[in-house]
């Protein structure tokens, strides 16, 4: 029984070590994990200085942080004492070069040494590999003190008396195993448990100094057991014989009873945890050992005037109150808890309190022994590692996305940062108890393409981003560019993890700049085209011009030069005209003050067809309207009157000859647009032959007369000023139907 407790000891120790060691360690790789994140496309760590300087602060195991592109030391923190290092290539290292190259191919941390620091102390590196496009592109590096990690891991704590701590690493060269903290080279003749930390080549022993010293109270009980009853048997004999025999041996016995109370009192005393025995009814202190003393700081004779409640710390009395309760009523037989106790001196210390009943034969205890160890260090040691992990989380949560964590294996989300409510509107809650959060709130239009995506990439486990959008519980839409590692134990992969970003501004900006881009190549356009008429149109006047002037200077005859003064005053009145049309073209074009606002389109056709009413009536026109009375579009009030005089009178103008103008008026809506389409049943165009020109400055497509070509180009203008579109669609001998499009 002795032998099993210890082992549990040794194993609760061991375990409480490993713990410790492997969560600190899963600390440091999360520090890691978070620099390389902020490694930028060009490979330069974003704010280096600054973050790395937070890291260190939330992880008192690390003393330096480093970025090593290539394998190459570039970036440094903190600078000072490590300037020989920059520009080294750890590749090169003649100690665990190894090592490094297995972390590159297995895509996984290593933590190598210990190894002599310049500046003092023994120092441990870890080694975290960075790929781009699951390509290999170096290193975050870690140096840290060994000193700071075992004392974190709580090896202050070890009853050293008992116990002895080691810790060893492989040799890279030899091979073999090598000891920190002690001189042993063997360990066969020990009683010891060893534990392997992973991504490392180092094992942690727990060793049992003095194994023969549990024999001994054993021994003494098992002998002074033998002779009792040897005594016993040879008493109860003298006792059937005489009487006092009995007397005499009954003394005898009384003595020995008190020097196996004494040797029980030695034991009690000397004991390495505290022992006390508390009275059932009254749970006041009947006894108590040296050690549960000397954790009080107080005498025997003060800790039973003081009790219990006055001995625990003021936040923990209620619960202990009640755990006594419990047990004067017989509701629970014995307890185990963790407690805090004030010392004499005023100190605040944790103890491990387990209270077992002292009974016999199942009846009603009168007394409980208490069991008390200190574990104050191992408390202080848990508050450390809980403030890193409350600081790193604080840190995530200062990310600008949100960092998300799954489990390949179980294929559960383990992990979101408290971002999530910023970026998307739902807490972290709502979140992890929905196991298809993510899946469900992808826009539906995206959805299809980023689960195959994500589908692809999780089976060939490539680290990669990609670009979604997400809907966000008001119901707007944001983009997200999605950056995936994954992280691999043992060659196999279990972890997926990444960042998500609110990239909805950049995409907005980028949206604008390509709308902007669309609307200068636009203008271009039209300034182009526009050059071109002004240089055609008033080149092919002035040479009229110059030619009509050369045949007056030349002319014969006053008649003659009247006559030419005719074409003159005609060519310039038509170049007036060309002056009048293109100064309305740029009025137009730079009117930056144009009112654009809901008008009554009924009001405005009632009113083109008033303007034409003579030429309605003279060539029998008939009408199809299909506009509500309330029908609304978004214009200017001057444009939207001459857009509708200029497509009806030229769907009268353009008339087939053989039948009677039919013009039909719909105003409907498409998408998110107004819709006005003019349909008339004329001659029709040839777009195959003037499709491209329809809408130019003095293009005709027909023998009339009085067809100038300005009409059109003055309504695509207009149109395109108030941020609309014109299309047209005919068919020779069939008709002509325009549509204008208005936001």
């Amino acid at each position: 029984m002795l032998r099993e407790d210890q082992e549990r000891e040794m194993n609760a120790i061991s375990d409480q070590l490993y713990e410790n060691i492997e969560q600190s360690l899963k600390n440091c790789q999360a520090s890691l994990v978070l620099l390389a994140f902020t490694i930028n496309d060009n490979g330069i760590p974003q704010d280096f200085d600054k973050v790395s300087k937070e890291l260190i602060k939330t992880n008192p195991i690390i003393s330096t942080l480093q970025v090593d592109p290539g394998g190459i030391i570039k970036y440094i923190y903190p600078m000072q004492g490590n300037e020989k290092a920059m520009n080294l290539n750890i590749l090169d290292s003649k100690y665990n070069k190894k090592e490094i190259l297995n972390s590159i191919k297995t895509k996984k941390i290593f933590f190598a040494g210990p190894l002599k620091l310049k500046q003092g102390g023994m120092g441990i590196f870890a080694w975290l590999p960075v790929y781009k496009d699951n390509k290999f592109w170096g290193f975050t590096t870690a140096i840290l003190k060994l000193e700071n990690l075992l004392k974190t891991a709580g090896i202050n704590s070890i009853d050293h008396t008992k116990y002895e701590f080691l810790f060893s690493n492989i040799h890279t060269k030899t091979n073999q195993e090598e000891f920190y903290f002690s001189n042993r080279t063997d360990l066969t003749k020990t009683n010891y448990i060893s534990k392997k930390i992973p991504n490392s080549n180092w094992k942690i022993y727990l060793i049992e100094k003095n194994p023969s010293d549990l024999y001994l109270p054993l021994l003494i009980l098992g002998t002074l057991g033998i002779l009792i009853g040897i005594l016993i048997g040879l008493l109860t004999m003298r006792l059937l014989n005489t009487p006092e025999k009995l007397n005499l041996l009954l003394k005898d016995q009384e003595t020995k009873l008190l020097k196996n109370e004494l040797k029980f009192k030695t034991i009690f005393d000397q004991a390495t945890i505290g022992f006390a025995i508390v009275d059932a009814c009254t749970s006041e202190f009947r006894e108590a050992n040296n050690k549960f003393c000397e954790m009080l700081g107080y005498t025997f004779d003060e800790i039973k005037e003081k009790g219990i409640v006055n001995l625990t710390h003021p936040d923990d009395i209620q619960s202990t109150l009640l755990d006594l309760k419990k047990l004067e009523a017989g509701i629970i037989n014995e307890y185990s808890s963790e407690k805090r106790c004030i010392t004499k001196s005023g100190k605040i210390i944790w103890v491990n309190l387990n209270f077992s009943p002292l009974w016999e034969n199942y009846e009603k205890p009168t007394a409980f022994i208490a069991f008390i160890k200190d574990i104050t260090e191992k408390k202080e040691a848990e508050e450390l590692i809980a403030k890193s992990q409350s600081r790193f989380k604080s840190l995530i949560d200062t990310i600008d996305g949100v960092v998300w964590e799954y489990n390949i294996e179980t294929s559960t989300s383990t992990f979101i940062s408290k971002k999530v409510e910023n970026i998307l509107g739902y807490t972290v809650e709502d979140y992890m108890n929905n196991p298809t959060f993510w899946e469900d709130h992808i826009y539906p239009e995206d959805r299809e393409f980023a689960l195959g995506i994500s589908t692809i990439v999780n089976k060939k486990h490539i680290n990669h981003d990609y670009e979604y959008r997400m809907v966000t519980k008001n119901g707007k839409i944001v983009w997200i560019r999605d950056i995936v590692n994954f992280v691999y134990e043992n060659g196999k992969p279990v972890i997926s993890r990444g960042i998500m970003i609110d990239i909805t501004a950049m995409k907005e900006a980028e949206k604008d700049l390509n709308n902007s881009f669309h609307l200068v190549s636009e203008q271009n356009k039209r300034l182009l085209n526009f050059s071109y008429i002004v240089s055609h149109n008033l080149r092919s006047h002035t040479s009229n011009i110059e030619s009509i002037i050369a045949l007056i200077e030349s002319a014969d005859s006053e008649d003659d030069r009247k006559e030419m003064m005719k074409l003159l005053k005609s060519v310039s009145n038509s170049l007036d005209e060309t002056m009048h049309h293109l100064n309305e073209v740029v009025n137009i074009n730079t009117n930056m003050s144009l009112v654009i606002e809901p008008l009554n389109l009924s009001q405005y056709l009632n009113k083109a067809m008033d303007v034409l009413s003579e030429q309605i009536k003279l060539h029998e026109a008939s009408f199809i309207i299909n506009v509500p009375d309330d029908g609304i579009v978004n214009c200017n009030s001057a444009y939207l009157e001459s857009i509708l005089y200029n497509l009806i009178s030229n769907a009268i103008r353009y008339r087939h000859p053989q039948r009677k103008p039919i013009i039909t008026i719909n105003l409907h809506k498409k998408r998110d647009k107004n819709v006005i389409e003019i349909s008339d049943n004329g001659m029709g165009i040839d777009l195959a032959r003037h499709g491209d020109k329809i809408f130019g400055m003095y293009k005709t497509f027909s023998n009339n007369s009085d067809a100038r070509g300005i009409g059109l180009f003055i309504t695509k203008n207009q149109i395109d000023a108030m941020g609309g579109t014109i299309t047209v669609d005919s068919k020779p001998n069939e008709g002509t139907t325009f549509k204008i499009y208005f936001k």
